[in-house]
């Protein structure tokens, strides 16, 4: 991945984020993505042995994305399940307004909304929003959304230890609002105020958000995540997975990034990427997949690496 420069940064957002000139002293306040490693629920805890929210699921019906997982039977398909979560630990909250003309265009342009300083007002419209983006958003309509989603905000992979990538995710997009309070908030300077602060204001609307629940003739849409908040999917939900019908057995890294193509500002992108050190085996020493299965390969958890996308070949601490 390529680090674009703070110098670069710091151009685009004085360019873009400060209008007014009151403001033209102020330091704009930058979310701060941190990717948790694969399987931790509810944020990182320090220690990525107890990221255990992950199982191996064998699967019936290949075209269903929630499964259900199955153990005897005409099996078809073998996932990784596991929970992915997102912190925002910078000094301004991660958010991003959609829009479209009408209801004929089936996706939603993005922009970034940059706060102005950590007390400075906050883009609460398209409109007012200053950073375009090359996201876009669209409305999932399966019965288990049914809601809007920022696509390309994610992505997980499983990749060789030499970084060749063996699977591929099918996730089609997150809807993003705070879920949990990370393990570091108490640590963070600039958490949100009560509701007569413009933070406050905007973590009372990211509480909980449902992204346009039922609402798939909205022409608006936005998502985000509070200082100090974290945004997590459950293993259990659609698309959580990589298929490993065809992985072969050995070492292999999970691999997630957050913010990928760096389409979003943030104060820092060094911690974007986690990963974890797995070994597939298939039953009686099998190299893959026998060609009826009828029992899942054995994965077992070597370690969890955070903000690091090789976790197989990275040196043992």
């Amino acid at each position: 991945m390529i680090k674009r420069p703070a110098a670069v940064i710091m151009a685009v957002i004085t360019a873009t984020a400060l209008t007014a000139s009151s403001h033209a002293a102020a330091v704009p306040a930058l979310p701060d993505l941190r990717q948790a490693p694969v399987g931790c629920p509810g944020g990182y805890s320090k220690d990525a042995s107890r990221c255990d929210a992950w199982d191996v699921c064998m699967v019936s019906d290949p075209s269903a994305p929630g499964g259900p997982c199955v153990t005897e039977g005409d099996i078809k398909a073998v996932r990784l399940r596991f929970t992915t979560s997102v912190d925002n630990i910078g000094d301004g909250p991660f958010l991003v307004h959609a829009r479209r003309d009408s209801t004929a265009q089936p996706h939603m342009t993005v922009r970034q909304a940059v706060q102005s300083d950590v007390d400075g007002p906050i883009p609460m419209t398209f409109g007012e929003s200053q950073h375009h983006t090359s996201s876009w958003a669209y409305y999932e309509p399966t019965t288990s959304h049914e809601h809007w989603h920022l696509m390309g905000f994610e992505y997980f992979q499983l990749r060789t230890p030499t970084g060749e990538t063996v699977v591929t995710d099918r996730k089609n997009g997150f809807c993003l609002g705070d879920r949990y309070t990370n393990v570091d908030a108490k640590a963070l300077a600039h958490r949100p105020g009560d509701n007569t602060t413009f933070t406050g204001q905007l973590a009372e609307k990211l509480d909980g958000h449902r992204c346009g629940h039922h609402t798939p003739d909205a022409l608006e849409a936005f998502f985000g995540i509070s200082v100090g908040e974290g945004d997590d999917y459950k293993f259990t939900v659609d698309f959580q997975w990589l298929d490993i019908t065809q992985v072969r057995s050995g070492t292999y890294d999970v691999v997630t990034v957050a913010n990928p193509d760096r389409a979003l500002l943030e104060k820092n992108y060094d911690n974007n990427a986690a990963s974890m050190a797995i070994k597939v085996q298939w039953p009686d020493g099998a190299a893959q997949a026998p060609a009826q299965i009828t029992a899942p390969p054995r994965v077992t958890l070597l370690r969890g690496c955070p903000g690091r996308i090789n976790c197989a070949n990275a040196p043992w601490s």
